[in-house]
């Protein structure tokens, strides 16, 4: 059986400005400020592991075409 993850509390220096994004994100995703860190941390780990195996990351539209390509990852 699993053991249950052991959860650690940071604190994160932020400016007014960023912490005003935070919110404005965390509340337009429908979670809290560290349901929306956990989820970037997440897209940051698709990405680290794209760039290892030689590939992009990208938006893409509804067709399918790519429409922006996310660099410097």
């Amino acid at each position: 059986m699993a053991k249950p993850a052991t959860k650690v509390r940071l604190t994160l220096d932020v400016t007014d400005e960023l912490n005003d994004r935070l919110n404005a994100l965390a509340e337009e995703s429908g979670g809290s400020k560290s349901e929306l860190l956990r989820k970037a941390i997440a897209l940051v780990e698709v990405a680290v592991d794209a760039k290892k195996a030689g590939k992009h990351v990208a938006v893409i539209d509804k067709n399918y075409k790519v429409v922006t390509t996310i660099v410097g990852l």
